[in-house]
């Protein structure tokens, strides 16, 4: 028998942008009644940015889409700053309103706090995430601000972050 199969490629697969329009998009929808005003996501594969991006606007054009980059010296695992012939193919630039930069230092502090304080215990990029989603509150009175939290922090362990 002839061996077959699929390279899943999530940089450029269309599955993945489109489970996150069928899937979290709807529930980020549904779970706030309609009310979001911003999605604040981390630009790793950018398939969850692309998917929730394109039901939310759908849904409500004024919902501002933030993507969240890593600034420069910095090493965000899960979070990249796509040089624009690297950019995976699956990414609209048009989908995202705005980015915002968030340091290494950032993005560790905020994973720590969210598991001393809050007991999610998550990985860097969903620090980096989290802490560009706080920024944002502290700029837009009345916000229906939503992140996501993308990773484990027991990735990290051996890592001294925590």
């Amino acid at each position: 028998p002839r061996g077959e199969g699929r390279v899943l490629d999530q940089f450029s697969n269309g599955d993945n942008p489109e489970a996150h329009y069928l899937t979290t998009g709807p529930e980020i929808w549904e779970d706030t009644k309609g009310t979001i005003t911003h999605f604040v996501s981390s630009m790793g594969t950018t398939g969850t940015i692309m998917g929730v991006s394109r039901y939310l606007k759908e849904k409500n054009p004024a919902i501002q889409i933030v993507g969240v980059e890593p600034s420069p010296g910095s090493s965000i695992p899960g979070i990249r700053k796509w040089p624009k012939e690297y950019l995976p193919t699956i990414y609209q630039d048009q989908r995202v309103d705005r980015k915002e930069m968030v340091t290494q230092a950032e993005a560790e502090e905020c994973a720590r706090a969210m598991a001393a304080r809050e007991g999610i215990f998550c990985g860097i990029s969903s620090g980096g995430a989290m802490a560009a989603a706080l920024r944002l509150s502290r700029e837009e009175e009345g916000a229906t601000i939503v992140t996501i939290v993308c990773d484990r922090g027991d990735r990290y362990l051996s890592t001294g972050v925590f």
